[in-house]
C-alpha cells in the first residue's frame, strides 16, 4: 500500500515538473522570438525583409528570405546574443541577383552597408557609385570632418581600390525645429538593446580590411561593449575601439585586445 502511494507521489511530482517544465519553456520561447522581432537591427536594418522566427528549447530558426547576403549573418548574430537562446538554425534565401565578389556592385553594397553602420556619417544623404573597384561619395554632410570620416569609411572596406570624395558640407542654417545630424543619432542611441549592438560590431569590423582578420570577441552590458582578442599592433587594436564607439548605441568601448 505504501509502495503504490510512493509510486503514486512520484508519477505527481514528475508530472508537475513536466508541465512547469514546458510552460517555462514556452515562456522562454515566446520572449525570444519577441525580444528579436523587437530588436533595433530587426527593426531597422532587416525591416524591409521577410524573415520568420521560431524559436523551440531555445534553438532558434530562421527562415524566409533578406534582400542581402549580409543580413543573414546580421539577423544571425543578433538572435544568438538573445538571452536563453541556445543555439540559431539559419535557413535564408537570399532574394534577386547576387553580385558577383570584387565587382562594382558588391562593392556599392558593401560601401552602403558600412556606412549604414556608423553614427557620425549621414548615410541617407550619401551616394555611392563604383567604376573599376574606385567608389565615389556624392551627397551632403554638416562639417567637412563628416565628410573627411565619410571618405576613411568607404576607403578601408575590404575592396576598395580608390576613393573619390565629392561630397559637399552644408553651409545654410537649420530650418525652426529640425535637428542637427548628431542630435537625430543621440535620440536612437538610449534605445539601442545589447543583443543588437554586439551583432552591429562585429558585423563593423567584419567590413573593414584593417579589422576583418581579428578574430575580435563582443560582448555588450547597457551599451558598454568590452573587446576581447589578439592584434598585431596598437594601431589595429585603436581601429577596432574606433569602429565599435562608432556604431549606433554604444556608450563606451573597453578595449581588452591584446597586442602580441
Amino acid at each position: 500500500m505504501k509502495k503504490s502511494i510512493l509510486l503514486v507521489l512520484m508519477a505527481s511530482m514528475a508530472s508537475f515538473f513536466l508541465i512547469n517544465g514546458n510552460v517555462f519553456a514556452s515562456e522562454t520561447d515566446n520572449r525570444i522570438e519577441s525580444s528579436a522581432k523587437e530588436s533595433y537591427v530587426f527593426r531597422t536594418f532587416l525591416k524591409g525583409d521577410d524573415i520568420e522566427i521560431q524559436s523551440n528549447g531555445g534553438i532558434v530558426s530562421l527562415t524566409g528570405t533578406v534582400s542581402e547576403e549580409s543580413h543573414k549573418a546580421l539577423a544571425r548574430e543578433t538572435v544568438v546574443n538573445l538571452p536563453g537562446v541556445k543555439g540559431v538554425d539559419v535557413n535564408l534565401k537570399v532574394i534577386g541577383e547576387t553580385p558577383l565578389d570584387r565587382s562594382d556592385a558588391w562593392l556599392i553594397a558593401r560601401v552602403k552597408a558600412a556606412l549604414f553602420l556608423q553614427r557620425h556619417v549621414n548615410y541617407e544623404g550619401t551616394e555611392v557609385s563604383a567604376e573599376d573597384g574606385t567608389i565615389t561619395l556624392r551627397g551632403e554632410a554638416t562639417s567637412q570632418a563628416q565628410k573627411d570620416l565619410t571618405g576613411e569609411y568607404a576607403n578601408d572596406v575590404e575592396g576598395v581600390e580608390d576613393v573619390e570624395n565629392e561630397i559637399t558640407v552644408k553651409t545654410s542654417a537649420l530650418t525652426p525645429g529640425e535637428k542637427t545630424f548628431e542630435e537625430k543619432v543621440g535620440d536612437m542611441t538610449g534605445w539601442v538593446d545589447d543583443a543588437s549592438i554586439t551583432a552591429l560590431v562585429k558585423t563593423n569590423l567584419l567590413f573593414h580590411r584593417s579589422t576583418k582578420g581579428l578574430n575580435t570577441g563582443v560582448k555588450t552590458k547597457d551599451g558598454v561593449v568590452t573587446l576581447s582578442g589578439i592584434t598585431k599592433n596598437a594601431a589595429e587594436k585603436d581601429l577596432a575601439g574606433k569602429f565599435a564607439f562608432d556604431v549606433a548605441g554604444v556608450k563606451r568601448v573597453i578595449n581588452n585586445m591584446i597586442v602580441e
